[in-house]
């Protein structure tokens, strides 16, 4: 089977790396719009040939377009218009609403099967590319039922290759979600590192960095090519989302200009539950934490 990946940074070439070496595809094919990328792609073995756009899109069993979301929306109706009945395709992009809007009405439109695997660095490029990034992940696979059975089936079993696991959504409840759990993220560590950067006396700031906050504003290296599509289509649930991270974080800032330190230890005490969500850990207080809670409660 020949897979041909458009768009070799991250997310294609890393998907390119492990579907080579587990042998999904016999022949892997890179298209990619920057020579540089597609050379550099090359160089470093992650695909096996390079083509041309419409080279690579009729000579694929399955095309896998690694693009930004609006490069996606742009190109998906060309890629349907060139592939063969036979031809699976399928996309990677973050925002799903109106990547499947583009194609509704495509006769098609069943070759095509909407997925978002949850994976990632805040790297781009091909040298950014890495193995084994989606291993133990999940992927998203959007408004499977428009998608042919034998098609779908095909995307399914790459990302089992790949070795994550598969949830299904619509495509709306994929964005409604990625804008809390992805995009918002997102949008807070870009803030952060816009707030330090605005202070004159940042550099004294950078030299006291420790790892808590280079972990927390991580995602603010991430490529405004990739991101500012993504937050224009999903802006009405990232509006959402940054409305109540504001919320939030107006509470903290009333606690701490009142003094509440029993406020202020409430809100920690609720952030805390996340354990429970990201890891199942029991987070039952032990006679310590409840001890604490009760002299921060009391009246």
């Amino acid at each position: 089977m020949k897979l041909t990946v458009i768009g070799l940074g991250l997310i294609g070439g890393s998907m390119a790396i492990d579907l080579k070496k587990c042998k999904f595809a016999t022949e892997i094919i890179g298209v990619d719009n920057q020579p540089e990328h597609a050379d550099e792609a090359q160089k470093l073995g992650i695909v096996d040939r390079l083509a041309d756009f419409e080279t690579g899109v009729k000579a694929a069993d399955l095309v896998l377009l690694a693009l930004p979301v609006d490069q996606i929306i742009a190109l998906l109706p060309r890629v349907l218009d060139l592939i063969s009945p036979s031809t699976t395709v399928a996309d990677v992009g973050s925002t799903k609403r109106q990547v499947v809007a583009s194609i509704a009405n495509h006769s098609l439109r069943g070759n095509f099967v909407a997925t978002h695997p949850m994976a990632g660095t805040e790297n781009s490029g091909p040298s950014a590319a890495i193995p084994k990034l989606f291993a133990g992940k999940l992927t998203i696979v959007c408004d499977h039922e428009q998608s042919r059975p034998q098609h779908l089936a095909l995307v399914e079993k790459m990302y089992q290759s790949l070795g994550m696991s598969t949830a299904y959504m619509s495509s709306d409840e994929q964005d409604h979600t990625t804008a809390f759990v992805s995009h918002l993220p997102h949008a807070a560590a870009f803030a952060l590192a816009n707030a330090v950067l605005a202070k004159e006396e940042r550099s004294i700031i950078f030299d006291l960095a420790s790892g808590g906050f280079q972990s927390t504003v991580r995602l603010a290296k991430s490529s405004p090519e990739m991101w500012t599509p993504i937050f224009r289509q999903n802006r009405d649930y990232v509006v959402e989302a940054v409305t109540a991270y504001i919320h939030h974080l107006k509470e903290f800032k009333e606690a701490l200009k009142n003094d509440n330190g029993e406020q202020l230890f409430q809100l920690i005490l609720e952030a805390n539950k996340i354990r429970t969500v990201l890891s199942g850990e029991n987070t039952s207080m032990t006679k310590n934490e409840e001890t604490i809670v009760k002299l921060y409660t009391k009246k």
